[in-house]
């Protein structure tokens, strides 16, 4: 089960368990929220900028320490302590409403920390652009590219790929900090790590919305990569965390260059998550102010418009399509997605050549949404399998 700091409060909980998942000091995190918990249960606008800046303060701090080891000559110091402010800001900003100014402004300073984290390694990140047009609109993803690592790479050609998507309220800048392109990078298959549509710095930065049709993006990302010399563009897969879920089925359903399909957490039917939500008997939320976060990410203005476009967010139509290996990872505890979604999902998948559940269950760990409480066991498998689909590194 996840550590709850906040038990009346899921959405914080999850956020400070993410942030330790993806770099951050358990004592620091419990320094900075021990004084939020009089006033977790209200999570009202009040809480939230408690929130903000209990976390803003950890993050200046550890800018702060970068900057000193920075001015020493100390990069390798620099670059963790860099990474970790990134973050703190990544959290900060996770429960603001979408018209603060403050949000994008703490958003900013975490791309700043990101890029001086990986700058300060010599790393192997590669920030790319993906041309990317929709609705007569022609523009670019943003993107980060992990690369395989040269010694685990099968074969003496170009390595596999994963095209990595966001979730609702996941960024590229987290897939990284958590370790998932690493993981992958062992196993002789590179990442690309896309902030699509609605997530990240794609919605932030360029105000681009999320929409269902989800093989649009997921084609941009195949054209660039097939592009690529160090890209086998003929072993190009794609995952997704949370409402990847219903990101990657819906896309390989439709975009038959992809090679597998890996969804982390099996949402099938958002129209109906949603619709429970708004009514006050659904699932749990992942972020506050989470009508309003579903506003700013659909370009919608009232529950509404929300349910126009969640209702056509099922994948009645894709799953019987996908022809490539499908996984679908669960856990049997996931308190925002049921397990039985991640199961219609796998029966459907008619024509899939290899369709697997994996279903984490209190036995091992990982029950909880996307694993949440035990990362680590997903991203195993999951680069695991796609190393045996793809022909990566696997001993």
């Amino acid at each position: 089960m996840m550590f709850e700091y906040f038990p009346d409060n899921y959405p914080w909980s999850m956020a400070a368990v993410m942030a330790i998942n993806a770099g951050a000091v358990l004592s620091e995190v419990h320094e900075a929220l021990e004084p939020l918990k009089p006033v977790a249960a209200a999570n009202d606008d009040a809480a939230n900028d408690a929130w903000h800046a209990r976390w803003m303060m950890l993050a200046e701090r550890s800018e702060r320490l970068a900057d000193a080891d920075d001015s020493a000559g100390r990069r390798l110091s620099a670059s963790a302590k860099y990474k970790r402010a990134a973050v703190y800001y990544m959290t900060a900003e996770r429960m603001c409403k979408s018209e603060a100014p403050i949000r994008i402004e703490t958003y900013k300073r975490m791309l700043e920390m990101f890029r001086k984290g990986v700058e300060r390694e010599n790393g192997p990140v590669e920030w790319v652009e993906v041309p990317y047009s929709h609705d007569g609109v022609d523009t670019s993803l943003p993107c980060l590219f992990f690369p395989a690592n040269p010694k685990a790479v099968v074969g003496d050609g170009p390595a596999p790929c994963i095209v990595h998507f966001d979730g609702l309220d996941v960024m590229k800048e987290f897939l990284d900090l958590a370790g998932l392109a690493r993981a992958y990078a062992a196993r002789g298959i590179s990442t690309l790590m896309i902030d699509h549509p609605g997530v990240g710095e794609a919605l932030r930065l360029r105000d681009l919305k999320l929409f269902p049709e989800t093989e649009v993006p997921a084609g941009a990302a195949v054209d660039y990569l097939e592009t690529r010399d160090d890209v086998d563009s003929d072993r190009i897969g794609m995952a997704g965390i949370s409402l990847g879920g219903y990101y990657v089925p819906r896309a390989a359903g439709f975009e038959h260059r992809l090679k597998c399909a890996i969804a982390w957490g099996g949402i099938n039917d958002y129209g109906k998550i949603t619709r429970g939500r708004l009514d006050g008997t659904g699932t749990k939320l992942s972020v506050s102010h989470w009508e309003e976060h579903m506003n700013w990410v659909f370009g919608t203005n009232s529950a509404e418009e929300i349910l126009e476009v969640v209702d056509r967010m099922n994948l009645e139509e894709a799953v019987p399509n996908i022809e490539c290996p499908l996984l679908v990872v669960h856990g049997e505890g996931d308190r925002q997605i049921p397990l039985e979604m991640a199961q219609k999902t796998i029966r459907e998948a008619v024509k899939s050549p290899r369709a697997e559940l994996k279903v984490f269950t209190a036995d091992d760990g990982g029950v909880e949404h996307c694993q949440v409480d035990h990362g680590a066991l997903a991203v195993e498998y999951m680069t695991d399998w796609a190393a045996d689909v793809l022909g990566g590194k696997t001993d």
